[in-house]
């Protein structure tokens, strides 16, 4: 990745991580009727809280993470009981404090947390029963991406997450969808979009 889109990273702050992530309009074709879900800042409290067991601020705060903003978008009729349905699609931005800190996060976090908690309860009345790891390409830097099966009451539901680097910028996208399904061309496509939304942002353009 050229080195001046790096530096320009340096520049970003927590009030930029907003007008990275997508809104409506900035979404692909296939999610034009999606309306907003959910909205805001992501603390490295509030990631904890949300995340796997165990999970804690202090880990975050030590893995270089600084702050996050997210952007969630549902159909406008979701039904559960559809098999298929895509019902979230998001685009997340994380600050950290360095390049090297959002890679290792991606391998040891993000990846290393999934693959530890396959099979066991990870709250929310949910079970992780598997995990894929898949290839995501198009990407400038590094890139990596899974899918995650869980189990609930309610049946099975997947989601297809894309994690890229933008200098000291974590990129997300992901997809979650109604039964066992893999969702990789369109979070790459969101992700595609987040990537240039995100550069548009830092370089100022």
């Amino acid at each position: 990745m050229a080195t001046s889109l790096v530096d320009a990273t340096y520049k970003m702050t927590v009030h930029d991580l907003e007008f990275m992530t997508l809104d409506r309009q900035g979404l692909p074709p296939t999610f034009a009727d999606y309306r907003a879900a959910r909205e805001g800042p992501l603390t490295n409290r509030e990631m904890a809280e949300n995340s796997f067991p165990g999970s804690t601020e202090e880990r975050y705060h030590e893995a270089g993470r600084i702050a996050g903003y997210l952007r969630e978008f549902g159909p406008p009729t979701p039904r559960m009981s559809d098999d298929g349905i895509n019902f979230v699609v998001a685009s997340v931005a994380h600050l950290f404090d360095t390049p090297d800190s959002v890679s290792d996060w991606m391998s040891d976090v993000f990846l290393n947390d999934f693959q530890r908690h396959v099979g066991r309860e990870v709250g929310h009345g949910q079970t992780l029963v598997d995990i894929q790891q898949l290839e995501p390409t198009g990407f400038f830097d590094e890139a990596i991406a899974l899918k995650a099966v869980h189990s609930s009451k309610n049946g099975l539901v997947s989601s297809t997450v894309v994690d890229f680097r933008v200098g000291r910028i974590l990129g997300v996208a992901y997809v979650g969808s109604v039964g066992d399904h893999t969702r990789l061309e369109e979070t790459t496509e969101i992700g595609l979009a987040l990537e240039q939304n995100l550069v548009s942002v830092v370089l100022g353009i």
